[in-house]
């Protein structure tokens, strides 16, 4: 594969792909200063813009194929019961996780919940049987949880955190909320839920994501690192553009199957998972708003209709499109080969660009005013601007070389999070970022999926490198297709001045981010196994442990629960700071106790951890129950209930006040990361493999009680002492 030498024909521009009309909201207001909270293709049709969509209203555009969400249509995330989110998935989330074929790890994490994880072991086949998004009009409706059972299992999630006089107070208050207002909003819930399939998914994109005023690429976006590096592409100088090439052929290859249907259904206990969230990993994106942003999305598959099929590159603070198919067929690796050496070589001998995007790391209603004075400024602005929109993905060509290793991915997971803001669109569902040195990693916007979305994907791409040994080794023809055009907006001053505010602003930011991301190698899921212990659960009481030994007391954790069971599902709230884990910590840090009774605690506490996840997932969770009752209250203009201005509720980690912010990314080599949801916290999302466990740990440096690093290591001590305990208690 070579750089060719010249432009040609240049790609034209598609035409603006319409959706449903603009709904503003009225904004809860500002946001406080933490997270509130995770084949064969039929080408021609690929290769042709799509037409404009006829507007149509957020509840209708679930009739016509929820193309467009604003405010409305989408699902759950990562988060707490009230009104705000918890992440990733990601990558997070926030944020926010998920599989195909349900393994026996089960129980679900975040971002991608431990049943979810069975995806991550097989993942991405071809299916002739089964076509994607069969099964989505036969999917169960989410549940409502009964009223009684949510409220005793909340009042035992507040115990670790409160003396007996304040559980009695607050025990008082739960039980007038029960017999009185609760009640009435119960049953508003349950009509609610009879003419929506989802009651949740409406509520909880708004309130978890869209009205979010933070700066949602760093508060709310997940990162990760690609895994190729343990295999075919170690670090290497020089190999950005040739592994790229190979890599954003094998994403389009993806697209490729969700386009035709033939990626596998998700499954658990052989049953089929929500599948809708993979409509919104291409050609999707956030848009901006003064009280309240919304999302756009133009996928199609091939029986609904044509779908945009270019790919936008970013590259020094400029901005760069090509169509990905050309002649009904997708540019082969080395025709991506000769796009992408093109821009880096423009790139490399020709003066920097502005670095638009790095306006989309901005507050968001600084951003949508700055986006709308931009369009002012120029009709043609907003057609660019509607070209990125509506772009499968960027691509992020970064100067960047972080080191790597398989035990240690902390430089590169960094990045993913915090790297440079002029190469990639902060509010895209999308970010495949390309360091220079031929590592890879994602940015993700949380709101319109969960990280499983991205764990499947990347799970394909890194199967498929393995596979091949990391080479194309099919044909080095080029055909004669049209060169790359650059997006030259029209700025002026002020916008300039915006834009060095924005990248003023963001590098303070991301200087309080302490991010690391090591591997546990002493054993891994087999091990753990041996002992009859879920892995899932052994990862979240050697936290709560770690925790309990680095500050003293428990934390309020969140664990994402899946709950793609059901029609649209996302994820629930799982809370593993039990009443048994934290009788379990004292014990391990009592030398009182015998070895035989820390064992007996732990094992009550596996137990009770295995028991609450299993009824998230089946949609008998509390968190988002509350979330629904407490929005009911401000629809119908009640005052807020005194449960959720108890200061249990806060204490416990309701309101987005998690202290732990946690997913398990799967059973895969695909890892993730977030930010702490609240600035004493700490974003901790982790993947499990057969020999070893890896932790990505996050920690704000302005607080002083935490330490990333600190925590990281007491957690590997704790996984060597809960393993001598078992081993032990066998003799």
């Amino acid at each position: 594969m070579g750089l060719s030498k010249g432009p040609g024909r240049r790609t034209r521009t598609p035409r603006r792909r319409g959706g449903a009309r603009q709904q503003p909201r009225s904004s809860t207001g500002p946001a406080p200063p933490r997270r509130n909270r995770p084949p064969c293709i039929s080408a021609p049709r690929l290769g042709r813009p799509r037409p404009p969509r006829r507007r149509c209203s957020s509840l209708a555009a679930r009739e016509c194929g929820r193309k467009v969400r604003r405010g409305g249509p989408s699902g759950s995330s990562s988060a707490s019961p009230s009104s705000m989110p918890a992440r990733p998935g990601s990558p997070g989330a926030e944020r926010s996780r998920g599989a195909a074929s349900l393994s026996s790890e089960s129980p679900a994490a975040g971002g991608i919940g431990v049943n979810h994880i069975y995806i991550m072991e097989n993942q991405v086949t071809d299916s002739s049987e089964e076509r994607t998004f069969q099964y989505q009009s036969s999917l169960p409706s989410l549940p409502v949880p009964v009223l009684a059972e949510s409220l005793k299992k909340y009042l035992d999630s507040v115990k670790p955190f409160l003396n007996q006089e304040e559980y009695q107070r607050t025990e008082d208050i739960v039980k007038k909320f029960e017999n009185g207002i609760g009640k009435d909003l119960h049953q508003k819930l349950l009509e609610r839920a009879r003419v929506k399939r989802n009651w949740l998914e409406e509520w909880w994109l708004k309130t978890a994501y869209l009205d979010a005023r933070l700066p949602t690429q760093l508060y709310y976006n997940f990162g990760g690192p690609g895994p190729y590096l343990e295999h075919y592409w170690p670090v290497k100088e020089g190999t950005q553009i040739e592994r790229g090439s190979y890599s954003v052929w094998l994403i389009l290859k993806f697209w490729e199957q969700l386009r035709t249907e033939t990626l596998s259904v998700q499954k658990a206990d052989n049953k089929p998972l929500d599948m809708d969230q993979f409509r919104m990993l291409f050609c999707t994106c956030k848009i901006p708003g003064i009280t309240q942003d919304s999302i756009v999305n133009y996928f199609k598959t091939e029986s609904e209709g044509e779908c945009p099929s270019h790919v936008v590159v970013m590259c020094r603070g400029r901005i760069f499109a090509f169509d990905a198919v050309f002649d009904g067929h997708i540019l082969s690796p080395p025709e991506l080969f000769r796009h992408l050496a093109y821009i880096r070589k423009r790139c490399d001998n020709e003066p920097e660009g502005p670095g638009l995007s790095t306006l989309t790391s901005m507050e968001r209603t600084q951003w949508a005013k700055a986006r709308d004075y931009l369009i002012d400024l120029d009709p043609r602005n907003l057609s660019l601007l509607e070209k990125i929109q509506s772009s499968l993905f960027i691509v992020s060509l970064d100067d960047s070389s972080p080191q790597a290793t398989a035990e240690d991915y902390t430089e590169i997971t960094k990045l993913t999070l915090v790297g440079d803001p002029t190469v990639r669109w902060g509010d895209k569902s999308y970010n495949f970022l390309m360091f220079s040195n031929g590592v890879f990693g994602s940015n993700c916007d949380h709101s319109p999926f969960d990280a499983m979305v991205l764990v499947t994907l990347c799970t394909y791409v890194d199967d498929k490198i393995f596979e091949s040994e990391g080479r194309w080794k099919g044909s080095d023809k080029v055909r004669d297709i049209p060169w790359p055009e650059e997006l030259v907006f029209r700025l002026n001053q002020k916008v300039r001045n915006d834009i060095a505010h924005a990248k003023e602003q963001y590098n303070k930011q991301v200087s309080d981010v302490q991010v690391v991301n090591y591997a546990f190698t002493s054993f891994g899921k087999t091990l753990i196994k041996k002992h009859k212990l879920h892995p899932d659960t052994f990862v979240q009481l050697g936290l709560q442990l770690a925790y309990h030994k680095h500050h003293g007391h428990p934390a309020s954790c969140y664990e994402t629960a899946m709950t793609r069971r059901f029609y649209h599902g996302r994820t629930e709230t799982m809370r593993p700071c039990t009443m048994e884990a934290v009788e379990w910590c004292k014990s391990m840090l009592d030398p009182s106790f015998t070895v035989s009774q820390r064992k007996q605690l732990m094992l009550k506490a596996f137990a009770k951890h295995d028991k609450l996840m299993k009824e998230c997932q089946n949609g008998k969770g509390f968190d988002r129950h509350l979330l629904g009752l407490l929005l009911l209250a401000k629809e119908h203009g009640l005052p807020v209930p005194e449960l959720f201005l108890d200061p249990a509720f806060s204490k416990s980690g309701g309101g987005g006040n998690f202290v732990l912010s946690t997913s398990l990314v799967g059973y895969t080599k695909v890892g993730g990361a977030v930010v702490p949801m609240v600035p004493h916290g700490y974003g901790f999302f982790y993947r499990i493999r057969d020999d070893r466990i890896v932790v990505a740990c996050s920690a704000w440096h302005s607080c002083a009680e935490t330490d990333a690093e600190e925590l990281c290591k007491n957690v590997f001590q704790s996984f060597h002492e809960m393993l001598k305990v078992m081993a032990s208690a066998q003799l």
